[in-house]
């Protein structure tokens, strides 16, 4: 999101928006050092997207953040799970789950180890 600013928050392009037009994703620490050591990216919407646009308009300008949640066909890798609401994507309609404005994409990584 090349040009794209945070204020207050919220991610604008030089013309402040209200939180109620924009929608969070919350990022897990392992994911922050991808988004520059962000831990929530915004999306401004006037109206309901779909999850596959937030991940695109959020990962614009982070292309190893992009490359971590999605596979080179765009379908979320299997040890990324992400929650529209507190329901989880798969359960639901996957990438093309909407997202109204004022609501919270989150984001969660498995880790393997033991």
């Amino acid at each position: 999101m090349k040009g794209w600013k945070r204020m207050n928050g919220v991610v604008t392009n030089g013309v402040p928006v209200p939180a109620d037009s924009a929608i969070s994703v919350v990022l897990p620490s392992v994911l922050q050092p991808l988004a520059g050591g962000q831990s929530i990216l915004t999306a401004p919407a006037e109206e309901a997207v779909t999850v596959e646009w937030v991940l695109d308009t959020v990962t614009g300008d982070y292309p190893a953040l992009s490359r971590r949640l999605r596979d080179e066909t765009g379908t979320v890798r299997r040890y990324v799970n992400i929650y529209v609401n507190g329901n989880e994507i798969r359960r639901l309609q996957g990438l093309v789950t909407t997202v109204a404005p004022g609501q919270e994409v989150l984001i969660i990584q498995s880790v393997a180890g033991g």
